[in-house]
């Protein structure tokens, strides 16, 4: 079960790395929704592959002689790039599916650098805010708006604006 997840997580960094959804994913004609234009997903794909270029770039560390340390300094970068690939997806995606998902991206590899860090002597990361409390770049409520070309409606974190 963990190792079906595992790939689960792993398929979806590969889909959020690679910015878009295999093309059957990709076919929303028969659910009754109209694909994103190309210019309102430009800041989710800039954010992405910046983010990307972030991860390649600190992943190309120098070797030291110390098998240990130098895996963990690659892979430190590569889990913080998933991060981030799964924080620019909080800020744009809308399906909470692939949400609740990314939530447990970040969690789940914040765990894994803190415990790679620990695995040699280092201190932790300092605390990050936890995923569902990102400010989102836009609206991600659960009610898209019915013109896609305008934006949502602004959404309330206390819920007291019902």
């Amino acid at each position: 079960m963990i190792v079906q997840r595992r790939a689960a997580l792993v398929g979806l960094a590969w889909i959020l790395a690679a910015g878009s959804v295999p093309a059957v994913a990709d076919d929303t004609a028969h659910h009754g929704h109209e694909a994103m234009p190309a210019s309102a997903e430009t800041p989710f794909l800039q954010e992405n592959d910046a983010a990307m270029s972030k991860m390649m770039s600190a992943m190309a560390v120098k070797p030291t002689g110390n098998v240990d340390r130098d895996f963990t300094e690659m892979m430190i970068p590569h889990h913080q790039g998933a991060i981030d690939m799964a924080q620019t997806y909080l800020r744009y995606g809308r399906n909470e599916q692939l949400r609740r998902i990314a939530q447990e991206i970040i969690v789940e590899q914040q765990q894994e650098i803190a415990a790679m860090r620990l695995a040699l002597g280092d201190p932790p990361p300092a605390p990050a805010a936890a995923p569902t409390q990102t400010s989102p770049a836009v609206d991600l409520s659960l009610n898209p708006p019915a013109d896609a070309s305008s934006p949502p409606p602004p959404m309330s974190m206390t819920g007291t604006d019902k």
